[in-house]
C-alpha cells in the first residue's frame, strides 16, 4: 500500500508500529494521530479508520474561522478531542 495525501504507511521489520500515521497541517498548526494495524486488525481496516479520521479533521478545520490568520483555540481542542476519542 502507497501512502496517500496526509497519510503515510509505516511498515518497518524491525519497529514495534506497523500502521497508518495521519497528519494534516493548516495554517501554523499540525494535527497527527496514529492508526496501528494490530488495533484495528489488518492494514485496510486501519487505512479506512485513518481516511474516515481525516475528512471528519478536514471538515471541522476548513469550516472553522480564523484568528488573526490562525485557527481558534476552540477548533484546535475540538480537533484534539475528535482524534483523542478515536
Amino acid at each position: 500500500m502507497k501512502s496517500r495525501k496526509n497519510l503515510t504507511r509505516f511498515t518497518y521489520e524491525t519497529a514495534a508500529f506497523e500502521g497508518w500515521r495521519l497528519c494534516v497541517s493548516r495554517v501554523g498548526t499540525t494535527f497527527t494521530k496514529y492508526f496501528s494495524d494490530k488495533h484495528y486488525g489488518s492494514p485496510e481496516l486501519a487505512l479506512n479508520a485513518a481516511e474516515q479520521a481525516k475528512d471528519k479533521l478536514l471538515k471541522i478545520v476548513d469550516k472553522s474561522r480564523r484568528i488573526n490568520g490562525k485557527l481558534s483555540k476552540t477548533t484546535i481542542n475540538k480537533v484534539n478531542q475528535l482524534l483523542k476519542d478515536l
